[in-house]
């Protein structure tokens, strides 16, 4: 027979804190605290196979389950002297779910199963209380009702409401047994009127309709948003834990509560938390009533006029105290604890792992290697790196309320507020002005570069995690929200329509929350970042635990000053055709493109040579000799020309030409789908002097920064959309052409590493060839992603959300690598390229690249480092850590492997 069931209770336990997998969180924490001898009522936990198997049957229970569950509730009646469903001490039930991950609230409990017409006077004669049995199978039929049969809770609240008011009570008035005996009659005519049947008086029957109910919880709409939200898997499921029940309702010498064992907020050590007296847990969820401070300290600072847990239950109190601090140093973390007391007599109901700010788990992990508790490494493993970003922007102030008026996706994180500009051109004034602005586009495009600079936050109607916006906005650091297709731009009428007929117009404030993806109306209080001590020191740690550098993708010298002060040891991406639209620049690019014949184009790159150069001198002094990986025009032509006819001829009139002729070389330059057209490589084979211009500017700018700040540059040329090995050769060979050259001119000769970015399914597979040439390889996961796929990433915010919402796919493979489709790919190239050249250089640069899920493969199968945006640096830094350290530890529990996966 197949054991479904794990018991606990009386000092031991069947499972531990290691069975989180089979038992949940909740069960598994469990059998902890009963191995640990704490007190801790006497119980069972069914395992989360048996959710599957109820949603894989048609959501039904194994047959084997029931005899395993009540030879567990006949220990438990062994234990408590109480009989389920007897008619004297009868034994009651709780009913909860439990998750190996914490999913606060998302799922289904029940409380005072058991309880029918004949149990309730034994329960009331046994506790020498008639009001607390009332009271008790009131709350149960409320309870089962919603859970079990679906009735909403709201409707037996007014019933109850209704019957206080008839008889003159105040809502905090309590009900006499007398008159809670009558609620419980109204309440079981209520369930025949709203389900058709009589409310069940077999506790068994409740038994197996809660353990059900509790399954089906897993799939209702709040817990599925959760697991999306935080990535938890749908095939985990949720244990059932079956339990004596424990009374904190059971008069003034009874109470419950929940405690952190540190401040959740601060990190601060010191006890925090809040209990009921004379209540059941879920009062102090519902916030029906005030609860009162744990401590005296908490009682003075909150201005309490009610008295702590201290002052009232001493002995409970310093009970609780010690075991708060026991399970601290057992778990070596910060613990959140439910409670009991009984009658004078404490009870722990739970114990885990407390969710706290990010600030507070830097402090917390910081100061647990100060006291001895854990180590550096697992400090550095403690932080969830994403949550890096609350501390790297400014956020919006919790306390202030909120006024939304539309939502999309949280492209870029923080927040800021502005006068709404519909045009580049509206935020580049703006600024100049002294006034902030909110860039709103409905999709941007690169010739929107000078406005996006210019403003302090980005919202679009269109566009995914992956589009413009997004990228530019992140690797900015500016906040962003894209795809927010509940709003419209009308820019005829220069306004922005949000739902419920909102309407705001140019000039009109608004907030972007580019953390949540909410934008607000009028500006919003922010608090501004601060990267406090503990900060700096995890963030030593981090670096040196983790074997991955960690570089920025950064275009601009601002983007490599805050690279820099964020930690990054190079420039992983340079993107030239990012320093094109700027001012002038923008004039002179399109006067080379529209150039009827070479010797044209070449005119005009000799007027851009020295913008390129100077940029890329910039760069190199600020990297002081750090590595730098700089990348050819990869874009198509036709980006830089104006697209609608209001736009033609602005360009026609500024560059003194016909919109005429101006209008027909752009139709001439058009491309079906432009994402596998004319660019990249094929850009500098079909016009080798756009190469040569770079290459030149890029070595006669590494000599002018090597003389500057006394560092040689460590210089990466990066050769895009490569599919074959003879491409790459090709423009390789102008590259050494012109290196040559500089090197006859100047005397000076400049060391540099070719290679290419693998973004082609076919450059993957060839790696070995292509590596025959390339001295590194640069993963450029953005459109290796759209090519394996065959999905372009501007389009896909239109259906990803429905794959995910269906279980097509868990993760957007634009936020999170595929790892078993692009993975495989980048695996197979990077061990296909190291067989060919031992020493090649390995990186990824796409935005995967920040990405912790992404960095951890990236870990596994040896690539060298990570490129990311510069303000997602410290969250590489992090994730490169913590993927090192889960490495090792495994190499030293296990066979050691290669890094590079051995694929078929």
């Amino acid at each position: 027979m197949r054991k479904w069931v794990y018991r606990f209770g009386g000092g031991k336990a069947e499972g531990s804190a290691a069975d989180v997998a089979m038992l949940g969180g909740k069960g598994a924490n469990l059998a902890e605290m009963a191995n640990l001898g704490l007190p801790v009522p006497p119980g069972l936990t069914i395992l989360t196979d048996a959710c599957a198997w109820y949603f894989a049957n048609n959501c039904s229970l194994p047959e084997d389950l029931k005899a395993q569950v009540l030879a567990g509730i006949a220990g438990m009646e062994a234990e408590t002297g109480r009989t389920f469903g007897g008619s004297s001490k009868p034994l009651l039930l709780s009913i909860r779910s439990g998750a190996r991950a914490s999913m606060p609230g998302m799922m289904d409990t029940v409380l005072n199963l058991g309880l029918n017409d004949e149990t309730v006077q034994a329960l009331g004669n046994d506790a020498a209380d008639a009001r607390f049995a009332w009271d008790s199978y009131r709350r149960f039929i409320q309870m089962y009702a919603d859970v079990v049969m679906g009735i909403d809770h709201e409707i037996f609240e007014e019933v109850l409401e209704d019957e206080k008011a008839r008889r003159g009570h105040d809502y905090d008035t309590d009900l006499s047994a007398f008159e809670l005996e009558h609620v419980v009659g109204l309440y079981k005519r209520l369930i025949e009127e709203e389900f058709g049947e009589t409310f069940p008086q077999d506790p068994h029957v409740q038994l197996w309709g809660a353990i059900a109910a509790v399954f089906a919880s897993w799939m209702n709409p709040r817990a599925v948003t959760y697991r999306s939200l935080h990535r938890i898997p749908e095939q985990w499921g949720t244990a059932v834990n079956v339990q004596a029940m424990v009374f904190g309702n059971h008069g003034s010498s009874s109470a419950t509560g929940v405690a952190f064992t540190r401040n959740p907020s601060t990190g601060e050590r010191a006890l925090y938390g809040e209990f009921l007296v004379n209540a059941q847990g879920e009062d102090v969820v519902s916030g029906i009533r005030t609860p009162q401070s744990l401590t005296e300290e908490g009682r003075l600072s909150s201005g309490s006029d009610k008295p702590s847990m201290e002052k009232l239950m001493p002995e409970a109190f310093r009970q609780f105290v010690s075991i708060c601090d026991r399970l601290e140093a057992h778990y070596r973390d910060m613990q959140d604890v439910e409670f009991t007391v009984e009658r004078g007599k404490l009870w722990m109901l739970q114990t885990r792992a407390g969710k706290r700010t990010t600030r507070a788990a830097m402090k917390i992990a910081v100061d647990m290697v100060g006291e001895g508790l854990i180590s550096e490494e697992d400090a550095v493993s403690r932080i969830e790196p994403s949550s890096l970003d609350q501390l790297l922007h400014p956020t919006i102030d919790q306390r202030v309320e909120r006024s939304v008026i539309g939502s999309g996706l949280p492209a870029s994180p923080g927040a800021a507020a502005g006068e709404i500009a519909f045009t580049a051109e509206e935020a580049v004034v703006a600024e100049a002005e002294g006034r902030k602005v909110v860039l709103v586009r409905v999709e941007t495009s690169p010739e929107d570069i000078h406005g996006m600079h210019a403003a302090e936050a980005i919202l679009t109607t269109r566009g995914g995690m992956t589009s413009h916006a997004a990228v530019v906005a992140r690797g900015m650091g500016i906040p962003c929200v894209v795809g927010a297709g509940n709003m419209r731009v009308d820019l005829r009428h220069e306004q922005l329509v949000c739902p419920g007929g909102i309407i705001l117009k140019k000039g009109d404030m608004v907030t972007v929350d580019g953390s949540s993806g909410h934008v607000l109306k009028g500006s919003v209080p922010m608090i501004q970042p601060e990267l406090s001590g503990d900060f700096g020191r995890l963030m030593e740690w981090a670096d040196k635990a983790r074997r991955m550098t960690v570089r920025a993708n950064a275009d601009t010298p601002a983007d490599a000053h805050a690279a820099r002060s964020f930690g990054a040891e190079g420039i992983g991406l340079c993107r030239t055709e990012h320093m094109f639209f700027d001012g002038e620049r923008i004039h002179v690019m399109r006067e080379m493109i529209l150039a009827e014949d070479e010797a044209g184009r070449r005119a005009a790159l000799a007027k851009l040579l020295p913008m390129q150069r100077s940029d890329f001198t910039d760069l190199f002094s600020i990297m002081h000799g750090l590595p730098v990986t700089i990348r050819l025009l990869d874009p198509p032509l036709h980006e830089f020309l104006p697209k609608s006819e209001e736009e033609v001829e602005e360009v026609a009139a500024a560059m003194q030409m016909e919109a005429g002729f101006l209008r027909r070389r752009v139709e001439a330059l058009h491309e079906f789908n432009p994402m596998l057209g004319h660019r990249g490589c094929r850009l500098a084979i079909s016009y080798p002097e756009i190469a040569e211009m770079q290459a030149r500017a890029i070595f006669e700018a590494a000599i002018a920064a090597a003389r500057e700040t006394g560092e040689a540059v460590a210089l990466e040329i990066l050769v895009p959309l490569v599919s074959l090995r003879s491409e790459l050769d090709y423009v390789k060979g102008s590259i050494d052409r012109i290196s040559a050259q500089v090197a006859r001119e100047t005397g000076v000769r400049i060391d540099y590493l070719a290679g290419t970015m693998i973004e082609l399914p076919r450059a993957a597979i060839r790696a070995h060839v292509i590596a025959e040439t390339a001295q590194f390889f640069s993963f450029g996961t953005n459109d290796l992603t759209q090519t394996t796929f065959g999905i372009s990433r501007d389009d896909a915010a239109g259906f990803i959300p429905t794959y995910q919402r269906k279980g097509i796919i868990d993760q957007d493979p634009f936020v999170s690598l595929d790892l078993d489709g692009v993975g495989e790919l980048i695996s197979l190239a990077a061990e296909r390229g190291r067989k060919t050249r031992g020493d090649l250089k390995l990186g990824i640069c796409g935005e995967h690249g920040g990405d912790p899920t992404s960095i951890t493969f990236c870990e596994e199968i040896g690539l060298d480092y990570v490129s990311c945006s510069p303000f997602r640096v410290p969250i590489a830094r992090l994730a490169a850590a913590q993927a090192a350290i889960a490495w090792r530890r495994r190499e030293e529990s296990a066979v050691p492997r290669s890094r590079i996966l051995s694929l078929p």
